[in-house]
């Protein structure tokens, strides 16, 4: 009995080995054309990535060109570019996906059924995108404009909206790159929402010279200063008495365009137009008393 037990056994191992080797045969045989259909699927996929990344390009450029035509704000068409460029191309990768027989249906389905995790591990993108939509409909500022955040004190002029993201020049040229949800979420200065801008300068005077004198000869230099809005308030006044000098405050009003040229120059000619008049703009002076009494010693 045992040894017919045997024999069974090794016919069976007999078959086994056969089976295999015929797989192996067979796997062997159809691996060229499993390569070659491959290859053609690689290959199609590249040429229409290619395609895709030509057609993504198009889209792009019509729909910037109808919101252009639309007079949309240069903010908002970065923004809805960034927005259809991205979109794009998840659709782009799941398309090729599909061709590798990856079911789109079942990728959704995996994405949504981790919707928890991956919605924890990117709060901070999706922060941004809300935080990029509500700059995008309240409109606190737009391209062009000069802003100052609170957060971390970073300020420049906005040179470009994204999804996520918006960018700084500031006047020495360097980029800041603020996430649109730190934006929305704290308070900032838009400096150029207004056509016109206040300017203010301080200057100090001796307190032995014609206060009356002094203030004339500056309110002439706003007076002949071209920049200088005229329908303006244009005001010279006495705005404290300091401990060396009487401070006199100089105000008037100036395009934004115009504005910090507009200042330097005006306090160059106050200084000029003070020196020619003989008005002394004194140094920080004290005063010290000595007591008769240590002065017998």
């Amino acid at each position: 009995m045992e040894s017919i037990r045997n024999i069974a056994e090794n016919m069976v191992c007999s078959m086994a080995s056969i089976s295999q080797y015929e797989a192996i045969k067979v796997f062997w045989s159809n691996l060229p054309e499993k390569m070659l259909n491959l290859g053609v699927r690689i290959l199609f996929a590249v040429i229409c990535f290619l395609i895709g990344i030509q057609l993504i390009k198009l889209v792009r450029k019509i729909t910037r060109k109808s919101m252009s035509r639309a007079n949309a704000e240069l903010g908002a068409i970065q923004f809805v570019d960034s927005f259809v460029k991205a979109a794009l191309y998840v659709l782009l990768v799941l398309m090729l996906a599909s061709s590798f027989g990856v079911d789109a249906a079942s990728i959704v389905a995996v994405l949504g059924s981790a919707g928890v995790a991956i919605g924890l591990a990117v709060q901070g993108s999706l922060s941004n995108l809300a935080g990029g939509v509500l700059i995008l409909i309240l409109k606190p500022f737009k391209v062009g404009d000069y802003i100052k955040e609170s957060t971390n004190g970073n300020e420049g002029t906005v040179c470009e909206i994204q999804i996520f993201y918006t960018k700084l020049s500031t006047p020495d040229n360097q980029v800041i790159i603020l996430p649109n949800g730190n934006l929305a979420n704290s308070s900032l200065v838009n400096v150029t929402a207004q056509e016109y801008r206040r300017m203010d300068i301080k200057v100090g005077i001796s307190y032995r010279a014609d206060l009356k004198k002094a203030k004339e000869v500056l309110l002439q230099v706003l007076q002949e200063d071209e920049a200088v809005q005229k329908d303006k308030d244009m005001l010279v006044f006495v705005d404290e008495l300091g401990s060396s000098s009487v401070i006199l405050g100089v105000r008037c009003w100036l395009s934004q365009e115009d504005f910090w040229k507009g200042k330097w120059r005006i306090t160059e000619n106050c200084k000029l137009k003070l020196d020619e008049n003989q008005i002394e703009i004194p140094y920080h002076q004290l005063d010290v008393h000595l007591d008769g009494k240590s002065e017998e010693k």
